[in-house]
């Protein structure tokens, strides 16, 4: 996968806020795998979506929000993202998951590019990561290219230990004071995705 972005930013958020928004920069050259983990509301599912905007704009011919960018054009753009429970009861949340990846699954090519939200947390923390892991694991021999932002923390661990060349994992920054800079780093997983943090926020540290 070739793609290369400098201060790359959501067209959504600067269209609908009408002010500048944090762009972040990514190099992802001869990746075909990118883990983004850490903080709550950290910037990690706008800076997906901004991902999939500009693969879709450049390849439309359309001006791309960011300072530089350069990717390989894909055939086709797929995004698997965690939806509400179904208020029918017809099935559960997970159950929803695997019909819908069994549908992208179907019309997936090699030269794909897949997004994940939050996918397969519908689960247990160990389930959940090895649904994930075998998944992903099918998808990149088949040279599918993947984008996952997760907050399961055993399932990001494993690749990270395998230390494979063809990955590369960002991290939402986290101030000292629990302030979120909206900016990715690289970055080993961690452990918490510092809910505690919005707790705080919403009801008080004097709850804690």
């Amino acid at each position: 996968m070739k793609i290369f972005s400098i201060w790359l930013g959501n067209v959504h958020l600067a269209l609908t806020m009408k002010q500048e928004v944090v762009g972040n920069d990514l190099n992802a050259d001869h990746k075909n795998l990118v883990i983004i983990t850490g903080a709550n509301q950290g910037g990690k599912s706008t800076f997906l979506r901004s991902i999939g905007l500009a693969q879709m704009m450049m390849q439309c011919g359309l001006f791309v929000p960011a300072e530089s960018f350069c990717a390989n054009v894909c055939d086709g753009l797929f995004t698997h993202y965690k939806r509400e429970e179904d208020a029918t009861m017809k099935s559960g949340k997970l159950d929803e998951e695997l019909c819908r990846m069994s549908e992208i699954v179907d019309h997936l090519t090699p030269n794909s590019l897949l997004l994940f939200n939050e996918s397969f947390a519908a689960t247990n923390e160990r389930e959940g990561s090895e649904i994930a892991r075998q998944i992903i694991c099918a998808l990149l021999e088949k040279g599918i290219k993947v984008f996952f932002v997760t907050h399961l923390y055993e399932f990001a661990h494993n690749f990270y230990e395998k230390k494979m060349g063809n990955a590369i994992f960002l991290r939402a920054e986290r101030q000292r004071d629990g302030g979120r800079t909206f900016k990715l780093m690289e970055g080993e997983p961690l452990k918490t995705s510092y809910g505690e943090d919005l707790y705080y926020k919403i009801f008080g540290a004097d709850n804690g």
